[in-house]
This record gives structure tokens, sequence and C-alpha cells, in this order.
């Protein structure tokens, strides 16, 4: 990652949070870091439409909560240039416009307003579903346990579109000094009919084995100081995954994206662990 690393800040805990893992990120890849603010004056999230508020003192606060982040990453340290944008526009649409500039995008877990714990998919998801770079969206656990080993986890779907996932799990991995578990989770409906023959079952176990093989090779290779595990799992990948972020530091996905009729959307699997994960959640686009 030689890139700015840029965090998208609105004042809430959640973002704060993010904030805090972006600087110690941005200090462990020697990146500057760029924290960003972006709000329509108009309206305000989980509030009525703001058609009376002054626009002089909302840009006040939009200052204020851009400032006050730049004051709390330089507290944390001093090791890594802070610049500050203040952006009259939509968040998402503010974030994805400027990622093809970041090395990633770093988010919060939830937005502001009422329906904070419903706002995942607002800002986070819009923006892990058509950002250009890789999107850290920071949840789970407060901090990591003392004295922990620090691990990488890496969900393998295609081989064929999951280099990127794979190179930016290695390099994450390299830049913490952590291991990293690459998993897959293989499925076979017929496994519930009775008599499923052994044979064919352990055919499905070798095929996803050979699949995991093929898409970490190179970077395996290319890194022999990461130790690599294999974890395949017949089961649903929302399970493995989800089970993988308990013990994880970071978990790792390439972003399945597919068109809707309200644009381009996350696939389950994505959208199961930008919920539901225990660590932070990287959605790497394909190639």
């Amino acid at each position: 990652m030689d890139k700015p690393l840029i965090v998208g800040v609105d004042g809430s805990d959640p973002s704060l949070r993010a904030l805090d893992w972006a600087v110690d990120a941005a200090v462990a890849h020697g990146v500057p870091l760029r924290v960003v603010h972006a709000s329509r004056w108009e309206w305000y999230e989980g509030h009525e439409p703001s058609f009376g508020i002054n626009r002089p003192s909302v840009q006040l606060l939009s200052d204020h909560i851009a400032a006050s982040a730049v004051e709390r990453a330089l507290r944390r340290t001093s090791a890594v240039k802070v610049t500050s944008e203040v952006l009259s526009e939509d968040p998402a649409l503010a974030l994805v416009r400027l990622s093809p500039e970041a090395g990633a995008i770093v988010v919060g877990s939830r937005g502001r307003g009422e329906l904070a714990e419903l706002l995942l998919g607002s800002v986070s998801l819009s923006v892990a579903a058509h950002s250009a770079s890789p999107v850290i969206v920071v949840r789970g656990r407060e901090e990591n346990p003392p004295g922990g080993t620090r691990t990488v986890a890496l969900g393998i779907d295609d081989p064929e579109t999951s280099a990127p996932a794979v190179e930016f799990a290695f390099h994450e991995a390299q830049t913490l000094n952590a291991s990293l578990t690459a998993f897959h989770a293989w499925r076979c409906p017929a496994r519930e009919v009775p008599d499923f023959p052994t044979m064919v079952h352990d055919e499905h176990q070798r095929r996803a084995a050979a699949q995991v093989d093929e898409a970490v090779r190179e970077a395996t290779a290319a890194h022999p100081e990461i130790s690599v595990r294999h974890e395949i799992v017949e089961g649903h990948p929302r399970a493995v995954l989800l089970g993988a972020s308990r013990t994880a530091d970071l978990l790792v996905v390439g972003a399945r994206r597919r068109k809707g009729h309200v644009g381009m959307q996350l696939g389950p699997v994505n959208h199961a662990v930008l919920h539901h994960a225990e660590c932070p959640v990287a959605v790497v686009p394909h190639a």
C-alpha cells in the first residue's frame, strides 16, 4: 500500500474507532492519512429534513468534526502526516469518488442517527459496493488482546477472481507481522442423501483444496516469511468466515458485486460478514 489511507468520519463513536484504526494502519504502512468529513447540509441522517438549518452553522460543525478528528489522530501518533477535507456532498458518493486516490478507504461500522444499528447499508455498504480501492469496515472487538498472536483471515471463493484479495491479505499479514489462514467453504447438496458415497465427499474436498492451493501459490512463494495455513471446510461460507472473524485481527474477502434493480450490490456473503463479523473486514474489489 503506497497511496494514502482515507478515513471517513462523522463524529460518531464508530467513526472514531475507524479513525484510530486508520491511524495505526497508516503508521504501519508508512503512508499519509486523509481525514474526510462529507455531509449534505440539507439532510442529517436519522432526522427530519433540515430546511430551517442555518448553513454557516452547519459548516462550522463540519469543520469542527474534521478538526477534532485530526487532533485525535495527532494525539495518537506524530509519526504520520494527517490532512483533512470537508466536503458538501453525500458521504458515500464522496468516498467512492476519492477511492481511486486511496490505498484503502476506512469507515466505521455504523452511522449517526436513531437508526444507527441499521445504517451499515447507508454508507459502508454503498462504499464497499462501488469503491475502486479496498474498503475496510472497522467493527468487532474494541482492542486486540494483549500479547496475542496477530492473524489475518482470507476468504477464497473463485481462484480466477481472488488475486486482488489474496495480494491484499498477504501484504497486510506482512505489514502486521501476522500469520495468515486461507479459508474456503464448499457445499454438496447431495450430501444430505442417505448413503452418500464417501468417495464423492473426498473428491469435493480434494477439488476445494486444489482451488485454494492455486489461489495462494504465487503469494505464498513470494512471502516465505509468512506462516500460511489452509482451512478447507464443508459448510456455508457465511458461517465459516464469521467463525474465522472471532479470532482474526482482519478478515479479507473479495467484493462479489452484482447488478441489481437499485444499482451495484454486494453478494450475501459480503453482507453477512460486514454486518456480523467480530473483527475489521476488508472488502477488496475484483480486478
